[in-house]
């Protein structure tokens, strides 16, 4: 009998790491990483976020910040341990020396993010704003400023070659997540012919931060500069809240108003996906094997069970 086809939701999100793909599912996640050797490993463990946040974390508009920042540490732990992988010395790295380096890593990347990001597009905008008397028009030149240099951002790292691998784990990562949401079996086969393209990506999330904060700044007016300045830091919280609502918004539901509004961060994912080959497919689904149990997902969601013969290596 033939199955309709749709889309639902997996709950299962990821970060691409050097070599690999993290996959998280709920407190659970997994790192799988290409061995230099050409085998996987798979590292899973438990991951619960903030310590005493859990109430706080299902706030509509509040949790955004702390799910944000849960997925720092995260995402800097599980680079932590795919670097490891190709460690010259090969040694395993002390325990509370890592955790120390994870925290330094996360704030420095915090402060970075927000220094080019916020403060330089705020920068020129105000020596442009010399020339100019009209605040309204000023805050849409400081808000194109901003999306200029994430692009700019974008594309320049993207020269690097371990950056071009890492989109090419990106895009093994989405292409994964579409292939079970899209109600098909996940084998090599089907996570390559599916699209490298999601819209609770990351590289979604921040153009959302990078759209809320233009439109809530225009409407910010305040004369000092320095305080300007700073309202931009202090408020970053609230729009990676608006922003984080958007993103599950968009995850959960699919209709002509979440696709305009989800649009433009597929658009740049463009950029920050690249098409993998069939082996970071099987690296992604070792990682997504580990956290999910995707032969349970079609079945309860889309009424049937996957043949046990199928073929998991199978490329297009």
């Amino acid at each position: 009998m033939a199955r309709k086809r749709k889309k639902c939701y997996s709950g299962i999100g990821g970060q691409a790491v050097l070599e690999g793909i993290m996959m998280k599912n709920d407190d659970r996640y997994a790192v799988s990483v290409r061995r230099p050797d050409g085998g996987i490993s798979v590292e899973p463990g438990n991951y619960q976020g903030i310590p005493g946040m859990g109430a706080v974390k299902r706030i509509p508009f509040v949790r955004g910040i702390f799910n944000f920042v849960d997925s720092l540490v995260l995402g800097t732990r599980c680079l932590n341990f795919s670097a490891s992988m190709y460690d010259d010395d090969g040694e395993e790295r002390n325990g509370r020396g890592e955790k120390l380096m994870t925290t330094l890593v996360t704030v420095f990347a915090v402060v970075m993010a927000l220094g080019i990001f916020i403060v330089l597009p705020y920068y020129l905008a105000s020596i442009i704003g010399r020339q100019l008397r009209n605040a309204s028009l000023l805050a849409i030149i400081e808000g194109a400023i901003r999306i200029a240099v994430f692009i700019g951002y974008v594309l320049s790292i993207s020269l690097m070659k371990d950056i071009r691998r890492l989109y090419r784990y990106h895009g093994a990562e989405h292409k994964c997540i579409n292939c079970i949401e899209r109600g098909k079996p996940l084998t090599v086969r089907n996570v390559m012919r599916s699209s490298r393209l999601h819209r609770r990506c990351g590289t979604s999330f921040i153009f959302f931060v990078l759209f809320v904060s233009i439109v809530l700044f225009f409407f910010i007016r305040v004369e000092n500069p320095f305080q300007r300045a700073a309202l931009r830091i202090l408020l970053m919280p609230v729009v990676a809240g608006i922003s984080y609502e958007i993103i599950r918004l968009a995850g959960r539901f699919d209709n002509i108003f979440v696709r305009i509004i989800s649009a433009p961060g597929m658009l740049v994912q463009r950029l920050t996906t690249k098409e993998p080959d069939a082996s970071m497919a099987e690296v992604a689904i070792a990682a997504v094997e580990a956290v999910f149990d995707w032969k349970k997902f079609l079945q309860e969601n889309f009424g049937y069970e996957p043949e046990e013969n199928q073929e998991s290596s199978q490329e297009e």
